[in-house]
This record gives structure tokens, C-alpha cells and sequence, in this order.
């Protein structure tokens, strides 16, 4: 069972509500790993805490050009089927754009003289580690990576199966979001209860329900905020799985890097009916589509 942890916005608390969910589930004798795929920003291991076991540098594949047998300006193929305009005729030679390429392969499998090469174009790192039983996968993307797509695609392949996978996700309803979500069985977003909180909110369960993906909604720090998130949910009929109450400690507590199922009884109590609720509500989804679960319940 994967579950990613997703939010219209960051700074609502979604790494908190993940890496406290995998601390939990792995409290209660559950095989569970953790994926940080927020890779631009991750910082889910200033809670879990792992030992890094290693440390790999990531590449995607980018064309090169050998000029020298290209038919140039009669042929231009390669830059004509182009998606993402990565290559472009300029100077009487085709340009390369590395930062922009997806790495398709589609000009080098197009060209007719077989002049484009694979190169390849370093994107960031990959780490791999245990937090005490957890395995603990986390991507961090090269500082001016424009694309994080890829980087999250190999850090997911990366990830330790277990019984439950936690996937913390990017922030947001864009690309790296959608990379993130697409695969998962259920999606938890984190939402806080104000003003802000409920606009992105929106976006990301319309994301949601574009991608057809199940989901279900939590109130991170309620009591801090308004009454506008709880109203929305209510009148869009999205599955409200919990809440965790706002308190000045635990604040404390998730500023410093500790866990607040370790530190807080009532906190491990709101966590535990959040995952009773996500299992609960996969398990339904799961009969409506494709019958991914096996059983309900906490696994």
C-alpha cells in the first residue's frame, strides 16, 4: 500500500504528518519505508534521522550532436518533433538546450544519419538509509535543476517495498506533484484551517479528481485557523480523516526535529485514527475501482 502525502501549498505540515505516520506505523511492528520526494526542498530527515548507507549522483539521458554528419538545415527532424524545444537551428547547426530535454530519445531514434548520440546530464543526488527500521529513500535535486520529475521517478523505483510506503510529495498541484501521485493507492492532503489553507486546498483536490486519484483531507494544527476548510470539505463531500489539534508544545517539539507520536499521547492517538480513516477509505476505494487491497483495515 503507497500512500503519498501531498498539500496545495507548503508550510502546512505535510513532512510532519508523514514522517509521523511512518514513525507510528513502524511503532506498531508494521513493515513501513518513507520516500522524500519533495526534492528541492526534502527535510524529512530532520525527523526520522537516518544513517545514510549511500549516496548516488543522478543523470538523465540528453542528445549530442555530431556536426559533422548531420544534414543540417535540409533535415532539421530532430527539432521539428521536439515537445519540449530542447533543440533549435541556430548558427547553421542544431543547439542543444540539456536543461530543457525529458530525455525521450525520440531525435536520436528520428534522425536518418544516426549523428545523435546519448549523453547524459547530472539532475542531483539520491540517498539511501535506515531510521532505526525504516528505510528512508530521499531525493535532492542540483541547485538551477529546472525539471524535478525525473529525479522523482527514480527516487519512487528506489524506494524499499514494504507493507506500507509513505511518499512525502512536492507542495502544490504541479508537475512534480503529479509525478509524485499518479502511481500511488491513496493520497492524504495535508491542509491547514485558514484563509490560505482552503485555496490550495481546492486546487489540490481538483488535481485530485482530475488524476482520479482517491483521497482524503487532514487538519493539520486545527483549532489555529477558521471554520472555511471544514465547510468546504463538508460541501464537497471529501473524506475528512482526522485532525490534529494545534498546541503551542508541539510546535516546540516539530521545530527541534522530534516526532510528536514519541513525545505527545494525544498526538499518537489523533495519528493512529488518522490511519485507521486512510485505511478505511482505501480499502473503499479499492472496491469501487480495481481491487488493489486485499482487506481493510490498518495492515
Amino acid at each position: 500500500m503507497r500512500v503519498a502525502v501531498a498539500s496545495g501549498k507548503g508550510g502546512t505540515g505535510k513532512t510532519t504528518v508523514a514522517t509521523n505516520l511512518a514513525a507510528l506505523l513502524h511503532s506498531r511492528g508494521t513493515s513501513v519505508s518513507y520516500a522524500d520526494c519533495d526534492v528541492e526542498e526534502p527535510n524529512g530527515h530532520h525527523f526520522l534521522k537516518p544513517a545514510w548507507q549511500s549516496e548516488e549522483p543522478q543523470y538523465v539521458t540528453v542528445p549530442a550532436i555530431d556536426t559533422s554528419s548531420c544534414l543540417g538545415e535540409s533535415c532539421q527532424r530532430c527539432i521539428q518533433e521536439c515537445r519540449f524545444n530542447a533543440l533549435i537551428w541556430m548558427v547553421h547547426s542544431v543547439l542543444v538546450f540539456p536543461e530543457l530535454c525529458h530525455g525521450c530519445g525520440l531525435c536520436m531514434y528520428l534522425c536518418p544519419e544516426a549523428c545523435i548520440a546519448e549523453d547524459k546530464r547530472r539532475i542531483g543526488v539520491l540517498k539511501t538509509g535506515r531510521a532505526g527500521g525504516i528505510p528512508v529513500t530521499s531525493g535532492e535535486l542540483r541547485i538551477g535543476e529546472a525539471m524535478a520529475p525525473p529525479l522523482i521517478r527514480k527516487a519512487l523505483a528506489a524506494v524499499q517495498p514494504g507493507e506500507v510506503e509513505i511518499v512525502d510529495a512536492p507542495p502544490g498541484a504541479s508537475c512534480p506533484v503529479i509525478a509524485c501521485v499518479q502511481d500511488v493507492d491513496f493520497v492524504l492532503l495535508v491542509a491547514e484551517p485558514t484563509p490560505f489553507g482552503l485555496y490550495d486546498l481546492q486546487l489540490a483536490a481538483k488535481l485530485m479528481d482530475k488524476l482520479e486519484q482517491p483521497f482524503g483531507v487532514i487538519i493539520n494544527r486545527d483549532g489555529m485557523g477558521d471554520e472555511g476548510v471544514d465547510r468546504y470539505i463538508e460541501e464537497s463531500g471529501i473524506p475528512l480523516l482526522g485532525r490534529v489539534p494545534y498546541s503551542r508544545q508541539a510546535a516546540e517539539i516539530s521545530s527541534q526535529g522530534g516526532l510528536l507520536v514519541e513525545h505527545l499521547p494525544e498526538l499518537k492517538a489523533a495519528y493512529d485514527a488518522v490511519w485507521m480513516a486512510i485505511c478505511r477509505e482505501s480499502g473503499r476505494a479499492a472496491l469501487q475501482s480495481d481491487g488493489r487491497f486485499a482487506r481493510e483495515g490498518p495492515q
